[in-house]
């Protein structure tokens, strides 16, 4: 983790530097409105499959006209069924899962063009932006009519104690189109990914447990949960029940309100010995 937050100050570092330090500073906070959906064990394409509702507040500090740092708060619901799946083995394994994603994301993010508030020429530009956020999940599933919190049940063998934990990292990847509204007030539209360091944001990664060991360990419903197969033998000890070489995403896609506070500047670190 260490090598990856110092390339990422490095490189934050290397762009403010050589970047105009005469241009707009100040800072912006704003809210957004939008969709969540996830890509994983249980939808192993790029479709967009059960979107959610999606929203945040952010917190936005420009150094200048093309740079600058975001924090956002975000909250987003998501969710898969391989019931909607046109795969023979995803179909009849019959898993699914909902959850809802409470992420904290901190980002450095680049203008492609020169931007400026309230300029009649610059004050639009498309944008990308990186970073890294922190997350807490909770897969559920419902069975016989009643939700379960699925990590509770150690679908996968996991012994009580040793359970995968809900908070966890990932690489935040993304980009949108930003231009105003007026001098203080401007638009953003933006889509983003969370590529996760968990493969557990949907409760499947790896192979179906030893039911009689689960059944001891956890319970009949923990059995139950576990193996919803469609055919027999499918849900054998052993056979496969996830992917573990790659790990869980999802994204956000929105639209944001922000308002310019100008008069609001932090230190200029660039002049600091």
């Amino acid at each position: 983790m260490n090598r990856y937050f110092l390339a990422y100050f490095a490189v934050f570092t290397f762009i403010l530097q050589s970047a105009d330090s005469f241009a707009q500073k100040g800072l912006e906070l704003g809210g957004w409105l939008g969709t969540s959906f996830y890509f994983g064990d249980l939808n192993t394409t790029l479709k967009i499959t059960k979107p959610g509702l999606a929203g945040g507040i952010l917190a936005r500090y420009n150094f200048n006209n093309r740079v600058s740092v975001r924090t956002s708060l975000n909250y987003g619901r998501v969710g898969a069924d391989d019931a909607d799946s046109k795969n023979n083995f995803e179909f009849n394994r019959n898993l699914s899962f909902k959850s809802n994603i409470f992420d904290l994301a901190n980002v450095i993010e680049f203008n492609f063009f020169h931007y400026e508030h309230g300029h009649q020429t610059f004050n639009k530009t498309p944008y990308f932006f990186g970073g890294f956020n922190v997350l807490h999940f909770n897969p559920t599933a419902v069975l016989d009519g009643q939700t379960y919190h699925l990590r509770e049940f150690g679908t996968e063998g996991q012994a009580p104690g040793s359970e995968y934990s809900q908070i966890t990292f990932g690489f935040v990847l993304g980009g949108g189109l930003k231009f105003d509204l007026n001098r203080t007030t401007s638009i953003n539209i933006e889509l983003s990914t969370r590529i996760l360091f968990t493969d557990y944001l949907d409760d499947v990664s790896s192979v179906f447990p030893d039911k009689t060991e689960l059944l001891a360990s956890r319970g009949e419903t923990a059995v139950k949960l576990s193996d919803r197969s469609l055919i027999d033998g499918l849900g054998s000890a052993g056979r496969q029940r996830g992917d573990t070489k790659g790990k869980d995403k999802y994204s956000f896609a929105g639209i944001s309100i922000v308002r310019y506070f100008g008069g609001i500047t932090c230190p200029d670190i660039s002049r600091i010995r």
